[in-house]
């Protein structure tokens, strides 16, 4: 019954989520019959670049009540060898950002699908514009200055 079903996955951090994220998602979702998505969790994300903002376990419930994935698993791993067995998965998808990474799962026989987030928001970019905007409030308000507290 389900060897006629064509399985997708797609993984991200999803940190502070946005419209690019709900865009893969979605575009995960209409490529395949099943749309299993992997969360990173927080000690992946660290692993490999500055922790994420929003924790895991609210990143998962965020995806989790989406309404395209029928499955939301964690992702421990950026090596998706074992998961693409486990669950035979017959198509990835993954942000134009790690574009080349995973072409070793064409190697497969998996389908490897870049999605292009093009211009448009990123949770970096959105981190830097709040950092931004609150150095720029801060300098507006805050006009005392600062006492020194180190003699």
């Amino acid at each position: 019954m389900l060897k006629s079903k064509t399985v997708i996955y797609t993984s991200g951090t999803f940190d502070m989520f946005h419209s690019n994220h709900l865009k893969m998602i979605k575009y995960a979702r209409g490529l395949g019959d099943i749309l299993i998505v992997g969360v990173s969790t927080d000690e992946l994300v660290a692993s490999y670049k500055e922790p994420p903002i929003v924790p895991f376990e609210e990143r998962y419930a965020i995806v989790e009540s989406l309404k395209y994935p029928d499955i939301v698993i964690p992702q421990t791993t950026l090596d998706h060898t074992d998961i693409i067995k486990k669950l035979n998965i017959d198509a990835f998808v993954v942000g134009d950002d790690w574009t080349g990474k995973y072409d070793y799962l064409k190697n497969l026989g998996i389908d490897v699908f870049y999605f292009p987030y093009g211009h448009g928001v990123s949770s970096s970019e959105l981190k830097q514009r709040i950092v931004n905007n609150y150095q720029n409030m801060k300098t507006k308000i805050d006009k005392h200055s600062n006492p020194d507290i180190i003699k």
